[in-house]
């Protein structure tokens, strides 16, 4: 039976610590947060491994390192008010939930958003707001955001959401396809979404955010 305590540890200090993650809430929270309630139950021996871990649908938990290095960079304080883009299970947003002051976790698939409402309840996160509506639309009505999270990948710059930051807000994502993906902090500046790489990084495309086909002459 794994003991995932100690399966818990091992995943901070052998994929997190070494990948210069070194906020100590972070890394509290990650320590604190059960990963294994957040993945379907077949995989629950896998919820620690270095990998994203598939939810269904194509859709995943980021692997560890990735999603720790991304929340760093978002900065995220504990009077910030958050977004999590594509929540999937919640996993994302219970670990959020204990760096922010309030987290929103946006679901467009109704069958993942009750999972992330159980999981999330299960484990200190049930003030946590669950919105379920389409991903690429964001949740205005709790708008505007400190962070904006995107739990995945897009192939178009995010400017309906970045419509929704506060004018000092932060939105973090992966920007790309596959193996050139690069991670991504983007801010409002003079009325335009832009955006530095801080690293790379590589993870599915959440619906809604794939480019659309180029035309060719």
């Amino acid at each position: 039976m794994l003991d995932t305590t100690a399966a818990r540890r091992m995943m901070v200090d052998c994929q997190v610590r070494t990948a210069d993650v070194t906020n100590p809430d972070l890394i509290d929270a990650m320590l604190d947060v059960p990963r294994e309630l957040f993945v379907p139950k077949p995989l629950t021996d896998l919820a620690y491994l270095d990998s994203d871990i598939a939810i269904g649908d194509g859709r995943v938990l980021l692997k560890p390192m990735v999603l720790a290095k991304l929340i760093q960079a978002a900065r995220v304080r504990s009077s910030d008010h958050v977004l999590d883009v594509g929540c999937g299970t919640g996993y994302a947003s219970a670990v959020l939930a204990r760096l922010a002051g309030a987290v929103v976790a946006l679901e467009q698939d109704a069958a993942l958003a009750r999972q992330a409402k159980e999981a999330l309840a299960a484990t200190d996160g049930s003030h946590v707001e669950i919105a379920v509506g389409p991903l690429t639309a964001g949740w205005p009505a709790a708008a505007p955001y400190d962070v904006i999270f995107i739990n995945g990948a897009t192939e178009i710059v995010p400017e309906t959401l970045g419509r929704q930051l506060k004018p000092d807000g932060r939105l973090a994502c992966i920007f790309g396809r596959g193996p050139t993906g690069k991670a991504m902090i983007y801010r409002q500046i003079e009325g335009q979404l832009v955006g530095r790489p801080v690293f790379d990084a590589a993870a599915p495309v959440l619906p809604g955010f794939v480019a659309p086909p180029a035309f060719v002459f």
